[in-house]
């Protein structure tokens, strides 16, 4: 898929699947929690909360770190920088929407904040798609084509360090879950050896019963890893 001097941008296409997934199924997650039912509100709450905070960050890296690259490099191209940036944007504008309505619901789980935000994570949803699709038909081959991989390696690497410690096995786990073997491998080879062991010992078991607590009470089936 890739060489050892070139950008491995397959990463992204695994990142995006992250995204892809779990905000398909967080409207449903949402609309299904009974008014009044706080406990599970506050699962979902905090489950969302780390989500589009992850989602931030990821387009943090980009407009930092990527945008003005490719607005040097790629000048015939901006254009379609700038609607990568105005797509962000309104990714934001969606996520801050969120942000004010999270709280509230996580302590009362009243329906018509349940509704408006299970209505809101289906606009994002849908933005987002948009976003990502024309990202790696179009953003990934500039990437290939005008970045180092040291270039491409910072910028993952900043996405990485925000992540917090006590739940990378975690995302670990959500990359994994719908990457294939080659893609599996490859993420844990970028990982030390200790790592990949407290993976296999601790990490596999974490990240089932996280998909349990989140998705199993709604949808009556385990969503776990099929590669863990």
């Amino acid at each position: 898929m890739t060489t050892d001097n070139a950008p491995a941008i397959w990463e992204m296409v695994v990142v995006h699947r992250v995204f892809r997934r779990e905000l398909r199924l967080a409207p449903e997650l949402v609309r299904q929690v009974a008014p009044g039912d706080t406990e599970r509100a506050a699962t979902l709450a905090a489950y969302l909360g780390e989500l589009l905070t992850g989602l931030h960050h990821h387009h943090e890296a980009e407009d930092k770190l990527l945008w003005p690259v490719l607005l040097r490099r790629v000048q015939l191209e901006s254009a379609l920088i700038r609607t990568m940036e105005e797509q962000h944007e309104r990714v934001a504008d969606h996520i801050s929407s969120l942000e004010e309505l999270l709280p509230a619901w996580r302590a009362e789980a009243d329906a018509d904040r349940r509704d408006r935000l299970a209505d809101t994570l289906t606009l994002l949803h849908d933005e987002l798609l948009v976003h990502l699709d024309q990202e790696e038909e179009r953003i990934l081959p500039l990437v290939a084509a005008h970045l180092t991989k040291a270039e491409w390696d910072t910028l993952s690497e900043y996405a990485r360090a925000q992540l917090p410690k006590d739940r990378l096995l975690i995302n670990l786990g959500a990359l994994l879950e719908d990457a294939t073997p080659w893609e599996r491998e490859a993420f844990l080879r970028l990982m030390p050896m200790a790592a990949r062991v407290l993976w296999r010992l601790v990490g596999q078991r974490q990240y089932r019963r996280e998909c349990q607590k989140i998705r199993l009470r709604t949808f009556g089936v385990l969503h776990a890893s099929k590669n863990a």
